[in-house]
């Protein structure tokens, strides 16, 4: 298959409260991070970095005229590819290990990230899982998608169920929400109701199925949830949503887990 070469591998859009949702258009939906851009008057947030297929700090530095901290909602690939460009990262403790070690490579396709038995656990979930690349473009000429770099970040600091990451103007707390993945987490902003969720709960397919979820953790974790006063909540993937959907898809979620 012979793929063009993008002009840009990022695309973003400003939303209301100082926060920039960017993602990666050329990566397939199914796979596609939200990465999550918040100002503020002291310092920055970004919540995971996609790929790192290509430079998200190169491509968005006007976003980020700030010391900016990246955080790691969680250490799958799809999340934590961007991490090595900047020198203040931030994982759960009980991922810290896996954020700090290198790959290498990973191959963008399908067959090669997931193998038949992942394809087959996300199809089975309700997604479309194409054969073949998991990218519809090229970042620059040359780049060989069977062997994309994968750059362990040069430190990173583990972070625990309730610290506090303090913008001087806002603050955001750290919730463990474990289940999807050991050291999955939340950024939880009481102040206005708003949660990044990581992929704890996103308005799509949700995945328990692989090696490192534990399904009740899972149902710990959603029914935590459940009982915050959330407003917003901006996930891992697919759009952002209210409270209204929120209880929706916990409440889905935990239906289908007592059967």
């Amino acid at each position: 298959m012979s793929l063009r070469i993008a002009e840009s591998w990022f695309d973003y859009r400003h939303l209301d409260d100082g926060i920039t949702w960017l993602w990666e258009p050329h990566v397939v939906p199914y796979i596609r991070c939200n990465i999550w851009h918040i100002a503020g008057r002291d310092r920055d947030l970004l919540v995971d970095t996609g790929f790192g297929i290509g430079s998200l700090r190169d491509e968005m530095r006007h976003l980020f005229p700030h010391d900016i901290a990246a955080i790691a909602t969680h250490t799958h690939y799809d999340h934590v590819g961007g991490h090595h460009e900047f020198a203040d990262c931030r994982v759960h403790s009980a991922e810290a290990d896996i954020l700090r070690t290198s790959r290498e490579t990973i191959c963008l396709t399908s067959e090669g990230m997931l193998g038949a038995d992942g394809m087959a656990k996300i199809r089975a979930a309700g997604y479309d899982v194409p054969d073949g690349p998991i990218i519809t473009a090229l970042p620059h000429a040359g780049f060989d998608l069977t062997c994309c770099p994968a750059k362990a970040p040069p430190a990173s600091h583990p972070i625990e169920e309730g610290d506090v990451l303090d913008l001087g103007d806002r603050r955001f707390e750290v919730l463990h929400l474990p289940g999807h993945s050991p050291g999955g987490i939340g950024l939880w902003e009481a102040a206005t109701g708003t949660l990044f969720s990581g992929d704890t709960v996103y308005d799509g397919p949700l995945l328990d199925t692989f090696e490192d979820a534990d399904i009740a953790a899972y149902i710990r974790s959603m029914k935590r949830l459940r009982d915050l006063p959330v407003r917003v909540v901006h996930g891992g993937h697919d759009p952002s949503f209210g409270r209204d959907r929120l209880i929706e898809v916990i409440d889905a979620y935990l239906d289908l887990r007592d059967r």
